[in-house]
């Protein structure tokens, strides 16, 4: 217990950065762990990867509004602003910056053929255009841990809670859901005849991006505090995208809507109890 006590001290009084970089190679950590399953077996039960990833959306629905978009219109009130425009601004703007990166991007989502690869055309091969996919709705995870770690650093008194300890549950959050991220990645590319280490490479290398967005959206808003709300309600917007774009269809390509949709209310409603009671 002594040690747990030692270990909250201490990471209380790191600066943000340091934060936030610790919060990314935690949600990192879980990447890699989910990925790590492919030396176990070959094969995953599509009912619990399609349940795991509605649970994903669940718990990144929860954490769009309970972590981002309610400090980010309590923020524009501290500040004077419009209490909604900050909101809606940078809500739609993060939107907008996933569906242009989609565009531009070569990647291709989990359970479709090659054929079907978006973006760029390129000759980059499957597995590439896989762990793209997956590295592409990473950053802006990541960018929330650093925006909310960054937040609370800010001074701004909020009735959202942009502390610490909000700060800590939303990583918590996002790990929990990066789990079957890294399983989604690694086991498909297993299934077709990739070597274990290559699998779990691909795997975990999805989510390294999560540290180093989460250092940048911290030193983002510390620099320019101003930018606060719209950066927190920017980190939602981008997270709603790849929930609707990405996570909620790709849970209900094999035939387990129902059960999917349960995974998407129970990690909602985790998510939700986290923030509001540990938040």
């Amino acid at each position: 217990m002594t040690e747990l006590v030692n270990l909250k001290a201490y990471f209380l009084e790191l600066n943000p950065i340091a934060q936030s970089l610790y919060g990314g190679i935690f949600t990192y950590a879980l990447t890699a762990l989910g990925a790590a399953l492919v030396f176990f077996t070959r094969s995953v039960n599509y009912k619990l990867l399609d349940t795991m990833m509605g649970f994903a959306a669940g718990v990144m629905i929860a954490a769009s509004f309970w972590s981002l978009l309610v400090p980010s219109i309590d923020m524009a009130a501290a500040q004077g602003v419009v209490e909604w425009v900050p909101a809606l601004v940078g809500f739609l703007a993060g939107g907008i910056f996933l569906r242009i990166c989609d565009a531009f991007l070569p990647h291709l989502h989990i359970g479709l053929p090659i054929e079907e690869a978006e973006g760029m055309p390129t000759s980059w091969r499957r597995a590439t255009l896989l762990v793209l996919a997956i590295t592409l709705h990473n950053i802006p995870e990541g960018l929330a841990i650093g925006v909310v770690f960054g937040a609370a650093a800010s001074g701004i008194e909020t009735a959202g809670g942009a502390t610490v300890a909000a700060a800590i549950t939303l990583a918590i959050g996002i790990g929990i859901q990066n789990f079957p991220e890294g399983l989604a990645v690694s086991m498909p590319l297993r299934r077709e005849g990739l070597s274990v280490g290559k699998s779990f490479w691909y795997g975990q290398l999805s989510g390294i991006v999560e540290p180093v967005s989460a250092v940048i959206g911290a030193a983002a808003v510390l620099m320019i505090k101003p930018i606060l709300p719209y950066a927190l309600a920017f980190a939602a917007g981008a997270m709603i995208y790849v929930v609707v774009e990405e996570l909620i269809p790709e849970s209900q390509q094999h035939g387990n809507a129902d059960i999917a949709t349960m995974g998407t209310m129970i990690g909602f409603s985790i998510m939700m109890i986290l923030d509001v009671a540990l938040g």
